[in-house]
């Protein structure tokens, strides 16, 4: 597969994150309008009962404004993901729910862990760490887009904010980076151009023989028993009417 396959925009890349997001806010809707609290649904740590929460906490949320902080992010980065990763991207995210979800199920405080924000951690860390592994321009500039857009994030994946679930951020990350180890098939790998193949010979190089040994440009260039090709003129008189 080459590079072109791998950057095509289809109806996907925009359709599947907005059905996860209108997912999340179905779900929030639904509580507040018929007075259910999905709380307990959520991912309680070291419980056999919380473990249902590793595949329910992300579309869980415990207010309008934790909801609105993880809608755009999440839109924005399951597009790039689609887009730029579309072979792999379904793997990164149902198993980074997964994975990432039982992180926090283990390492996390006895208290209920909900919302989306431990896979939006998971795609910032692999979509960043992949693009520097990759090594393909294109990969990398979104990496670095990613870093400016939401590098400020590597804060909240330390216990610095009450009620704040740092584990499951902290948890993303780490499922993050070990996909970008992982997933290695099926990514775009930078062009490699003529002079970087381990057969190539600069003597035989077309180019690079139109200079010399001290790099000076050759103007005439002519291979050794090559002779000039000759050109015969034929020069015709022409003949007016009457002579």
């Amino acid at each position: 597969m080459n590079n072109q396959d791998h950057f095509k925009f289809s109806t996907g890349v925009v359709a599947y994150p907005i059905f996860f997001v209108l997912t999340i806010w179905l779900v929030f809707w639904f509580e507040v309008r018929f007075g259910y609290n999905f709380s307990k649904y959520g991912i309680y740590p070291k419980t056999l009962s919380g473990l249902k929460g590793v595949v329910f906490s992300p579309f869980i949320h415990g207010s309008i404004q934790h909801l609105y902080h993880n809608t755009i992010p999440l839109f924005v980065l399951s597009m790039a993901l689609f887009y730029f990763y579309r072979n792999i991207a379904w793997k990164v995210l149902i198993f980074g729910i997964m994975v990432s979800g039982f992180l926090t199920w283990s390492m996390g405080r006895p208290s209920y862990h909900i919302g989306a924000s431990g896979l939006i951690y998971v795609l910032v860390s692999f979509i960043f760490f992949k693009g520097v592994f990759a090594k393909h321009y294109r990969l990398i500039a979104l990496s670095l887009l990613v870093v400016f857009l939401y590098g400020s994030m590597i804060w909240y994946a330390l216990p610095l904010e009450e009620g704040v679930s740092w584990e499951g951020h902290l948890s993303g990350l780490i499922t993050g980076l070990l996909f970008a180890l992982i997933f290695r098939k099926a990514i775009a790998k930078p062009k490699k151009y003529v002079w970087e193949q381990k057969d190539f010979n600069a003597a035989d190089d077309p180019f690079l023989k139109h200079f010399d040994e001290n790099g000076n440009f050759i103007e005439s260039l002519q291979d050794e028993g090559d002779e000039l090709p000759s050109v015969n003129y034929i020069h015709k008189k022409h003949l007016e009417d009457g002579n």
